[in-house]
């Protein structure tokens, strides 16, 4: 990612901890909590690579190929879960479409000059999108009344408000990454 090293110092560690934290949620009693923990580490990660300042390292060419190739296998992987297992699949495969592109866009010019004629009609498809859930996640992370007496204390894995706070997360990065395309 090109541009100022502080702010990209700052989004390669939230990237970093929330990928760290979605390993620890595949320690989750639910199989389905599991594999989208899988899938949302894997984007952490892949997204903290991504994010590292320029100036600090700049990436072989080949490194994009391979971008598109984990996250193309990957956005695979979410389509088939989505007919499966259900919608939320569907948002791992719009980032890993993101991912694809944004290492398509930095193989292709890696200082991001968009002209006159500014971002191009799959960016701005892609930052309304994240928006919206970056939105939709937040409003879902307001409190609201606990029912008292709900049974045993949920693991790490099982935390409900903390896996919803690393896709807010993600979300925002994603937004972080995908302004300066």
């Amino acid at each position: 990612m090109h541009g100022p090293a502080s702010p990209g110092w700052l989004l390669v560690a939230l990237c970093a901890a929330t990928g760290a934290y979605c390993l620890l949620r595949m320690r989750s009693r639910d199989e389905e909590a599991r594999r989208a923990a899988g899938g949302e580490a894997l984007m952490g990660f892949g997204m903290a690579v991504m994010a590292v300042p320029a100036a600090v390292f700049t990436p072989p060419a080949w490194t994009w190929a391979g971008y598109v190739t984990v996250f193309g296998a990957a956005g695979l992987r979410a389509l088939w879960a989505a007919a499966r297992y259900g919608g939320h699949h569907l948002h791992h495969l719009v980032g890993a479409a993101a991912m694809v592109y944004m290492a398509v866009v930095m193989a292709g010019s890696p200082a991001h000059a968009h002209g006159a004629s500014g971002p191009p009609a799959a960016t701005g498809a892609l930052l309304l999108y994240f928006t919206g859930y970056v939105l939709l996640t937040g409003v879902r992370l307001l409190p609201v009344t606990a029912v008292a007496g709900g049974g045993p204390a949920p693991g790490w894995g099982d935390r409900p408000e903390l896996a919803r706070a690393c896709r807010l997360s993600m979300g925002i990065a994603m937004l972080a990454m995908l302004a300066p395309m």
